[in-house]
């Protein structure tokens, strides 16, 4: 069984940056997409961002656009989320998550890593 493990949340200030990694724990796994999800408390959680893994095509959602940033080593078979301008707003709980194929559901999930951002 294929494991994602997420590194690199923590807490920072209004308008820092972060960057978050997911590791699969299989180098050969190919999903079809990953993503990265997050939750706020009291709320559900939401798509922050996919990638395609093989086309690198990406969707961002529009709270996240032109701030965030979503990349994946096919090497390592990592993926990454480079978040800048960093508001409170984001404060929540990252998690990402991988599918095999396109007509599936995320099937792989993260342990998820705190990202709180401070006024």
């Amino acid at each position: 069984q294929v494991q994602l493990v997420e590194s690199g949340g923590g807490l920072v200030q209004t308008g820092d940056s972060l960057r978050l990694s997911c590791a699969a724990s299989e180098r050969t796994f190919t999903p079809y997409s990953m993503a990265w999800f997050r939750q706020a408390p009291g709320k559900g959680r939401d798509a922050v961002a996919t990638i395609n893994w093989q086309r690198g095509s990406t969707y961002y959602a529009d709270s996240v656009k032109g701030r965030f940033t979503i990349s994946r080593d096919l090497a390592e078979t990592t993926m990454y989320l480079q978040m800048n301008g960093l508001k409170p707003e984001d404060t929540a709980v990252y998690y990402c998550a991988a599918k095999r194929f396109s007509t599936s559901e995320y099937y792989y999930w993260g342990q998820g890593t705190q990202v709180t951002v401070s006024s």
